[in-house]
């Protein structure tokens, strides 16, 4: 079996292996007024269709905006072709802004926040109750945490290269098998990405309930709460995460035993959400009692995906052709870039999968994923800390944070050789050695800067707003590079037309639509007896 660097050697032998990843971004950002306050406003008439828009929809709120890019295999041309999607949107916000940070600004009460709408056919309000599921079972604060979404591919090239000739069916589960490894190794090493990026370290007082009591949190402001040493709050308990799902034994050793897994989760039945009910005084309230209500109700720091077909649920696609690309759920907003993620945070993760893939992988079981979850959970809540120490495995064995970083670091620096022997120039080596002096000085990393701003403007509001005026500004003064204004206010109007059509060709009634949607749940709580 090859080494990791035998692996790096073969596919370096195509430059074209290394120079056309697949990449696309998902970005979420709150509307908040001028004065720093949640928008009530519906979604904006000039976006379009947040259901049919294929560059800007709506997470869960209505104020919660998402933006999609396309896939691009440029690193330039991604961060452009999002940079345009923000600057058309703010052209329909009117005096409107978005919040650039992860954490949500000053929300006065649950009620304020509008759960996203997508219009009167079944599909649109089925969306809608899945997110009045959400709100019922976890609380609407929690859901309007934003984050950015990495969607990566690697290209047949790379395949070829790896594995050589294979017939179709070979090659995907190959494929597929690869996926895992990396996902496998995510999960081993992803920690170093809040340690990198999480720029979450502080949060408004209103997320510090029970749990939050048992951790020593420190006060800067008004209401503003922080660890002193955290980096990605967003991906605690306090942030992003469903306690119900703690339970769920999801295994990524291959494609099989995922879907067992996430079938499982979906058919499980909850207690504690059957008291919720499903339909209660005629009005609905969830699309089922079971500890997923659908599979995007998983929390996962990487998914595997494929592209859907009409009608396609995720799981389905992926048992049809297997997995097509990978999606990393693990980036804070970063506050500092208009856009929220930047060329360099692009990058390390183009050499960080790349060596994840390439490295060895060996199989994990419930126990050993359990101990590397409990690294992330380390990072996350005290990553800056230089005398932390995280654990191999299960093993009983030991590493400072910055020893097991650098030795990780020293690998990559083998891929970023490689990559820019294939792009041309020295980018990636650039984007190594700024990150390495992270690694050496935790005071350099993303959220050691957003905490010592937050302190100095005594608390996230007015960092916040700050932020988010001049970011709006700067978009605003910026001239498209990718796209133009009349080809987003033609999607605008194309996916009013497209959700018009939907509207119109729907024959059954919403109930008989979910019926037959979770026709395969044995407590089908629309199904007639």
């Amino acid at each position: 079996m090859m080494d990791f660097s035998q692996r790096l050697e073969r596919v370096s032998a195509n430059p074209q292996a290394l120079t056309q990843f697949g990449r696309g971004l998902e970005r979420e950002a709150l509307r908040i007024t001028p004065q720093g306050k949640l928008s009530t406003q519906p979604h904006p008439v000039g976006l379009g269709s947040a259901l049919t828009n294929k560059w800007v929809t709506t997470d869960f709120a209505e104020s919660l905006l998402e933006f999609i890019t396309p896939v691009s295999r440029d690193v330039d041309e991604l961060l452009s072709q999002l940079s345009d999607i923000h600057k058309f949107s703010y052209s329909q916000l009117g005096s409107e802004i978005l919040w650039p940070m992860s954490m949500p600004c000053y929300v006065g009460d649950e009620s304020d926040i509008e759960l996203a709408q997508y219009g009167s056919s079944n599909i649109g309000r089925m969306k809608t109750l899945y997110r009045e599921g959400l709100k019922r079972r976890y609380g609407s604060i929690m859901q309007i945490i934003s984050g950015v979404h990495f969607n990566f591919s690697f290209p047949d090239s790379f395949w070829q290269q790896l594995f050589g000739d294979q017939s179709e069916d070979e090659r995907q589960a190959s494929v597929s098998e690869s996926y895992f490894a990396l996902i496998r190794n995510y999960y081993r090493f992803g920690w170093l990405i809040p340690y990198l990026f999480g720029a979450s370290p502080a949060l408004c007082g209103s997320f510090l309930k029970k749990d939050g009591a048992k951790l020593d949190f420190q006060k800067t402001g008004k209401g503003t709460y922080f660890l002193p040493k955290s980096t990605a709050l967003r991906l605690s308990d306090l942030g992003y995460t469903n306690h119900a799902q703690s339970a769920l034994k999801i295994g990524f050793n291959h494609l099989a035993q995922y879907l067992d897994g996430l079938q499982k989760a979906i058919h499980t039945p909850s207690e504690e959400f059957a008291d919720i009910g499903v339909k209660v005084d005629g009005q609905l309230r969830q699309l089922n009692t079971n500890v997923l209500q659908i599979e995007n109700e998983l929390y996962a720091p990487i998914r595997p995906k494929r592209v859907t077909n009409s009608g396609e649920k995720p799981s389905e696609a992926l048992e049809r052709g297997g997995v097509e690309y990978i999606e990393v759920r693990s980036l804070d907003v970063n506050p500092f870039s208009p856009i929220g993620i930047t060329s360099d945070q692009v990058r390390f993760l183009d050499l960080f999968l790349t060596w994840a893939v390439l490295s060895p992988s060996d199989d994990m079981d419930d126990a050993e994923l359990a101990c590397w979850r409990d690294n992330w959970k380390k990072v996350v809540l005290q990553g800056r800390d230089p005398e932390l120490q995280l654990q191999i495995g299960c093993r009983g064995e030991r590493l400072p944070l910055r020893d097991w970083a650098l030795r990780v670091f020293s690998e990559l620096e083998q891929v970023a050789v490689a990559m820019d022997q294939a792009n041309g120039g020295n980018s990636y080596q650039q984007t190594l050695a700024t990150l390495t002096g992270w690694v050496n000085d935790p005071e350099l990393t993303l959220s050691a800067q957003v905490l010592r701003h937050i302190e100095a403007n005594e608390g996230i509001g007015k960092f916040g707003l700050e932020l988010a005026a001049k970011h709006a500004e700067w978009l605003n003064t910026q001239s498209y590079s990718r796209y133009s204004q009349s080809d987003f206010e033609s999607e605008a109007a194309a996916s009013v037309m497209k959700q018009q059509q939907i509207e119109q060709a729907d024959e059954v009634s919403f109930e008989a639509f979910l019926a037959d949607y979770f026709a395969d749940l044995q407590q089908n709580p629309f199904k007639k007896a």
